[in-house]
Parts: C-alpha cells; structure tokens; sequence
C-alpha cells in the first residue's frame, strides 16, 4: 500500500530546493549578477571604444596629410613632412610614421622592424613593431604609393592597453564586490522573506489548532500586507460562520426541545389507561401543531439553503415591483385594522427582473414584522420608488424600533430581540428576507429610524 507523503508542519524545514524564498533569491542574484556583467560590458566597450576611434581618427588625418604632401611635392615633399611630424611635439612618443620600399627597406620615418605582414592597401589594421628594442602592438594603415613604396603610419597601443588594463580591474574588482553584495542581499531577501511568511504560517498553525481568533500581523502596505489583509478578512468571514454555526445549532435544539418535550407529555398522557378520551382528542390536536410547527421550522431552513444556492435564479422575469407590493398591503390590510394599524402604500410602476412569489414571500415577511412589532394606533408605511437609478422597496413601521446593540445581529438565523421572545416565531423571518434579496443581486438595508424601524430592498436595474 502507498502511503500519502505527509506534509510538512508550521515549523518543519522544507529544505533549499523546495524553499520558494530560496529560489527567489538565487533569482534576485542572478538578475543582478547579468545586470553588472551588461553594465561593466557596456562601461568596457565604451571607454575602450572612445580611445580606439580617437586613434583611428588621428591616424587617418596624419594619413591624408602625408598623402596630400606625397601628391603635391613628391618624395622630398613627404620626407620633409615625415620629419615635421615626428617632431611636433604631438604623441610624438606613440606615433609610428615612415615609408618603406617595395623590399621593406625604411626609407624615412621612426618605423622598426615588423612582425608579419602590412596590412592591405587603405585598411585600418593591427601589427606587431619592434620599438626601443621590445615587440609593441600597432594600430596603423599602408597606403601604396605611385612608385610601389608604402606610406605607413601608425599609433603604438601602450596607452590604450594601459587604459584598457585599468579598466579592466576596476571591472573585476567592481564585480568582485557586486557578487558579495548581491550574495548577502540574496540572504537578507531570503531572510525576510521566510520571516513575513514565517509569521502567515504560525498564525494559520493556530486557527488550524482550535484559536479562531487569531490574525495575522498587518505591517506596511505591500503585497504581504495586502494578503495578510485578505487571510484576515477571510478568516473573520469564517469566524463569523462557524459563530453562526453554533448560533443555529444551539437555537434549533432550543426550538426543538420544547414542541417536542409537550409531544412526548402528551403522548404519556395517552398511554394512561385512565385518560379522558375528550382530553386526548385536545392532546393530539395540540401535539400535532407542535409536529407543525417543527415541520415549519426546517422548510424555512430549507428555503433559505435553496435560495443561498441560487436555484431559483434560472426562473427570473421582468416584474412591476410596485404591483406586488400593492398587492400584499391590500392583503394585510385586514389584518393590520384587527391590530390597530394603518397600513399605507406608495410607489409607482418599477421594473426589475426577479421572482414574483419570492419577492410576495420577503414583502409579507417585513409587513408581518412591522404590524407585530409597531405601536398599536400606530401606522406601517410600505413604499416602491427609484433611488440614484435603483428600485427601492420600503417598509417601515413606528414602534419602539431595535436596540443599537441588536441592529448588526437580526439578520442571524434564530436571533431573536430580547424584547419580543415573547411573542411567536422562530427569528428566521430576516434571515429569508436577506437570502431572498441576495439572490436578487440586492442589498437588504436596517435602519433604526427614531420612531420606528425601516427596511429596504434596493435593487439592481433590470
């Protein structure tokens, strides 16, 4: 049988090569090694490169002028300007002017004994001259003259190869110190970044272990910090439900317990040989509106997972929100008088998409709780209009209102006013209304309005 490999905890190691925050810094090492080797090639080639066209550019200007004199004046004319040249004054110690005949024999000039062959006619080239009796390396060009002879002149590349030798360590030494530097930055990235998760670990390691009220240290503003943000309202989210959880599992065995513990007294009383028939005809009748009543109890919880899983939301139409509301305040009118209130409505025609008997369902449901829990003597507004673009339905009555403290609960399933425990239901009538608007795309909005309380169902367009 092959076992599952087990996964690593909160403070195991999970080694280099399996360490994202390793590898981000080999990566942020390497990105940073190949951009100091780009630079140092670039800051070579270009000090280097400003030196060498700087001698070309000399070369062929001393050429041209040799050449002119050649023309003009001959042999003797470029002797002469041979000589003046080499004592100019000018880089007279790095240039190398001469002629040689067609034997390579020097016929004016500084030139020394060559290393191979000249270079082609008219070309920039490099050689090898002996100068102050050691090899040195030349840049020059051989240009063939009328009579066969070569004019030749030339720089020696000491100088450059100095420059070239200087800038080449300060480019070892600079990349000697870039990989140190980049090596410990690596480290330092590698060493935060493990911390920050680090610290998302432990925390995760603590709600896995039972704490659900940890959260995770938000520090900054970047992208941990947003994450860290996005955990926490994920787990606040979740906190909130399994409190919800909990909330509904303690008050569905609190609305159980009671129906069913007057079933079972009254099913007792009906074992009694001695029971009055009459009483348990009043029994039955009694225990089966308590077997109702829990029957009630679970189809509204059963609504409200169909309508969260948005089942209903394939048979939505476009419908005047106003007509079924005035629809549903003709129907409570009757029993708003046997209560002592005034049901009112207002509106005008609104279009939305939806459906016709959930929208009944969560407008009874308001109306239901605003007569129940309005002042006798009192009125119930009910009203459909267009806010900013958006359909609104309204209903609000003028009692006593809800508590401040309560106003962020009484959507719960199961939660219930202190100040109206007494009177019947089961706290589930909010909690449909809010999965009825949901599932409309719409926001179910709870005001204290001092007198009274107001709910709205806004809407979005059709």
């Amino acid at each position: 049988m092959v076992r599952p490999r087990a996964r690593p905890g909160p403070g195991a190691g999970v080694g280099l090569r399996g360490s994202i925050a390793f590898r981000l810094a080999v990566g942020y090492g390497l990105l940073l090694a190949a951009s100091m080797a780009t630079l140092s090639g670039i800051v070579y080639f270009g000090t280097v490169g400003v030196f060498e066209r700087s001698i070309d550019s000399k070369i062929m200007s001393v050429e041209e002028r040799l050449a002119d004199a050649w023309t003009s004046d001959g042999r003797r004319g470029l002797v002469r300007e041979i000589d003046a040249q080499l004592h100019d004054l000018i880089d007279t110690d790095t240039e190398v002017v001469g002629v040689v005949d067609t034997q390579g024999r020097v016929l004016a000039g500084n030139l020394g004994r060559w290393y191979g062959d000249l270079p082609a006619s008219g070309e920039l080239g490099f050689g090898q001259m002996q100068r102050n009796g050691a090899p040195v390396s030349v840049r020059l060009i051989a240009t063939r003259l009328d009579d066969g002879s070569r004019l030749i002149v030339g720089r020696d590349l000491i100088e450059l190869d100095a420059i070239r030798s200087v800038v080449e360590r300060a480019l070892l030494v600079s990349a000697a110190v870039s990989i140190v530097l980049a090596f410990f930055g690596a480290q330092i990235f590698r060493s935060r970044l493990e911390a920050r998760i680090g610290r998302i670990r432990r925390t995760t390691a603590r709600i896995a272990a039972g704490e659900l009220s940890s959260r995770i240290v938000v520090m900054g503003n970047d992208e941990f910090a947003r994450l860290g943000d996005d955990i926490n309202r994920m787990l606040d989210r979740i906190e909130a439900l399994m409190e919800g959880v909990r909330h509904v599992s303690n008050s569905i065995a609190h609305d159980l317990r009671t129906p069913l513990s007057r079933v079972r007294s009254r099913l007792d009383r009906a074992l009694q040989a001695s029971a009055d028939p009459h009483a348990l005809v009043a029994d039955a009748r009694l225990a089966i509106e308590d077997i109702d009543s829990v029957i009630s109890l679970f189809d509204k919880l059963l609504q409200i997972a169909a309508l969260e899983s948005g089942v209903r939301a394939g048979t939505f139409e476009k419908l005047d929100l106003a007509a079924i509301a005035h629809d549903m305040a003709e129907l409570y009118e009757a029993a708003a008088e046997e209560q002592g209130v005034l049901l009112r409505f207002a509106g005008r025609p609104t279009i939305i998409r939806g459906d016709r008997d959930l929208l009944a369902s969560a407008l009874a449901s308001l109306i239901d709780n605003a007569i129940k829990y309005g002042r006798s003597g009192g009125r119930v507004d009910v009203g459909v209009d267009t806010v900013d673009g958006a359909p609104v339905l309204t209903v609000r009555d003028y009692g006593s209102g809800v508590p401040a403290d309560d106003m962020d609960k009484i959507t719960r399933r199961f939660y219930r006013v202190d100040q109206s425990r007494h009177l019947p239901g089961n706290g589930l009538g909010l909690s449909i209304v809010t999965a009825i608007t949901q599932l409309h795309e719409g926001t179910l909005a709870l005001r204290r309005a001092d007198p009274g309380f107001e709910a709205r169902m806004v809407f979005p367009h059709a």
